[in-house]
């Protein structure tokens, strides 16, 4: 498992990352994280800790840390899968287009991160800068209310509950569900 997989964990740009990244302009949205479940079938070889956090008036955010304590190769593995809701009930859930299929850690790390989940997150963050995410280094890296800032991400997108299911397989298999409510933001001038 990848620490950038989990990097996406920690923001809302989990549910946003499988769409376009080529989108543009200001987000008419907000949104409220409403938790996040983290997996690994091999916690000394990546530790990942999250959690969702009031920020009080500010709303929610995401909190946590990664110990990755082995080394990527092009045999480590990406893949990524949405789904919306508009109730928030588990069996109302559906598939969305928008997925990132299987591919290596290395062309998701020469596209997704770099143009969406170091735009969103190196706010609140210790991870690396694109140009040193493959191989990514070995270490502790926090996440500290981290919220997407919606850069990289669409304009537009619909209200509802949003799933994403992100998973990383080769030396480890790890990955994350995380679930956010989406709501058009008020439009304060009309």
């Amino acid at each position: 498992m990848t620490t950038s997989s989990f990097l996406l964990s920690f923001s809302v740009a989990w549910i946003l990352l499988l769409l376009v990244a080529g989108c543009a302009g200001k987000r008419n949205w907000d949104y409220e994280p409403i938790s996040i479940d983290v997996r690994t079938t091999d916690a000394s070889k990546i530790n990942i800790e999250a959690t969702v956090e009031s920020m009080g008036r500010d709303g929610y955010a995401f909190t946590g840390k990664v110990l990755l304590n082995f080394d990527m190769d092009e045999t480590t593995m990406v893949e990524a899968t949405a789904y919306r809701s508009s109730t928030g009930s588990e069996e109302d859930y559906k598939l969305l287009p928008w997925s990132i299929p299987k591919q290596t850690f290395e062309k998701f790390a020469n596209s997704h991160y770099k143009e969406i989940v170091y735009k969103n997150l190196e706010h609140c963050s210790n991870i690396p800068k694109p140009e040193n995410v493959y191989p990514w280094p070995k270490g502790n890296y926090s996440f500290d209310r981290c919220t997407a800032t919606g850069d990289g991400m669409p304009e537009i997108v619909p209200e509802g509950y949003y799933k994403v299911i992100f998973t990383i397989s080769g030396e480890v298999e790890a990955g994350f569900t995380t679930i956010v409510k989406l709501v058009t933001k008020p439009d304060m001038i009309g």
